[in-house]
């Protein structure tokens, strides 16, 4: 399994259309083949900061959702919000407590 953390500096003038747009396709991405899971954050301190935290199947997968219609037009509809350029990191789990109790 891998993990794709990317994290997005919105700017704040445009966070509303940023969510509206992330509404429209969130059911879209989680069903994509390939996607286990996603969960996008907010930061607590800093209201610009969004991150995306998904689990897919394999870098292949991921792979073709980042080249897929869904990816490509949200993409380019949230780049103008963007304040700075997004970080993308992946990963995949050494340990896992998060279902541990």
């Amino acid at each position: 399994m891998l993990i794709r953390i990317v994290k997005l500096h919105i700017k704040e003038e445009h966070l509303p259309s940023f969510f509206e747009e992330f509404n429209e396709k969130k059911l879209a991405i989680v069903q994509y083949p390939g996607c286990i899971g996603m969960r996008l954050l907010h930061d607590l301190h800093h209201k610009n900061i969004i991150m995306t935290y998904s689990h897919w199947d394999s870098e292949e997968a991921l792979n073709t959702y980042r080249n897929s219609p869904v990816f490509i037009g949200l993409w380019n509809k949230i780049k103008p919000y963007f304040g700075d350029r997004p970080e993308a990191w992946s990963h995949e789990i050494y340990f896992d407590g998060m279902n541990s109790k």
